[in-house]
């Protein structure tokens, strides 16, 4: 019989909850059999991961997946074995009462944020509050041994893989997106919050030798890139040329879509927590916007990362990488660290990778949450 998975998404903003958590139901029904219901309080901003949704509708199937709306007037709903508060949301008190009633006590286990700090590892499976007698567990996804992993498809290397090695795959890809990018140009994406250093570097793209063309996602982001280029607005498929930089933009993709944007470009700038795992999984050099936290304290996750990534690197190619995602995570002056980054630019390709591979030995998200579920039955 198969287990039935309840995964409740509170959408804050920025789309990063509903990518983790459709993401996570996807591969637990397609992967584990799992019976898998995923609540959603906001069905517009799910409907950009999967246009397919019909947001008038409390209930409806989607790759497999049981949707639900997630509303205020909570109906009874009996809960199911394996329960996940993602990112720490509040349940709805009469589920936590119908858990609570249940003959067997369900897993309840809060899937937190992505977090490379130390301290993960200590805290990670360990019990969390309770609730009339139903136990709450801490579950981290992350990047050292001991940890929850990362969220990654089956087969997912192999294929990003494969497409990477067919260039003529890659060139259609980017032709239905309406991209033609000239012969030679570097290919970049991105995606990220708003940032006052982002005209420092397009400036110095603008006067790079090389040719790049700059692919940016419909988002937060857009707003400066539009500032920079001195346009009224800016829309999906509007393209600018300044000095040898292109920018165009593009409307904002399902989630596969994204996957092969990132697999196509040579660099990639990422934000939050669900674009920036992918970005990972890219096997490509990348740039991580991180969600900016009270007191700053984001830049010590910030930091705690690139400790680890940077650990195989010469020591000029990591006080390079540090220098950007540094001025970039402070509306720094991109233009100094960003040129000092190209002179690295071979060996940061070739550990983009590696650090790929690495990640991949680890057991994924979803697997390590069902291990989880049958190690605590």
């Amino acid at each position: 019989m198969k287990a039935r998975w309840d995964i409740f998404c509170s959408v804050v903003d920025n789309y990063g909850d509903i990518g983790v958590t459709w993401r996570l139901a996807r591969q637990l029904a397609a992967e584990h059999a799992c019976a898998v219901r995923l609540w959603v309080d906001d069905l517009r901003a799910f409907e950009r991961m999967c246009p397919e949704v019909d947001v008038q509708l409390d209930q409806q199937w989607q790759e497999g997946v049981d949707v639900r709306h997630w509303s205020q007037d909570w109906a009874p709903t009996p809960a199911a074995d394996v329960v996940i508060a993602a990112f720490a949301c509040q349940l709805p008190h009469d589920y936590m009462e119908a858990m609570a009633g249940c003959e067997h006590s369900p897993l309840w286990m809060n899937l937190d944020y992505l977090s490379a700090e130390e301290w993960v590892v200590g805290c990670h499976g360990l019990p969390s509050v309770k609730f009339k007698g139903v136990q709450k567990y801490f579950f981290f996804p992350g990047f050292r041994p001991g940890t929850g992993g990362l969220l990654r498809e089956a087969g997912l290397i192999e294929r990003r893989q494969a497409f990477q090695r067919d260039l003529q795959g890659r060139q259609q890809f980017l032709q239905g997106l309406g991209v033609f990018p000239a012969k030679g140009a570097r290919l970049m994406s991105l995606f990220a919050y708003e940032n006052a250093g982002l005209a420092s570097w397009l400036d110095v793209l603008a006067a790079d030798g090389q040719a790049t063309h700059l692919l940016v996602p419909e988002g937060r982001i857009l707003g400066d890139v539009q500032r920079w280029l001195g346009v009224e607005a800016l829309a999906a498929g509007d393209i600018h040329l300044r000095g040898t930089l292109t920018v165009q933009v593009l409307a904002f993709v399902r989630q596969e879509q994204y996957d092969r944007l990132l697999w196509c470009c040579d660099f990639n700038a990422v934000r939050g927590e669900d674009s920036f795992v992918r970005g990972q999984w890219a096997g490509r050099p990348l740039l991580w916007h991180i969600y900016r936290q009270d007191e700053d304290i984001h830049l010590d996750k910030l930091d705690a990362f690139l400790a680890l990534y940077t650990q195989a690197l010469s020591a000029p190619a990591k006080a390079a990488l540090i220098a950007l995602w540094q001025a970039w995570n402070t509306d720094s002056d991109m233009a100094s660290s960003w040129k000092i980054l190209l002179e690295h630019w071979p060996e940061l390709t070739v550990h983009a990778e590696k650090w790929c591979l690495e990640q991949a030995l680890q057991a994924d998200l979803a697997t390590a949450l069902v291990q989880f579920y049958e190690n605590w039955i």
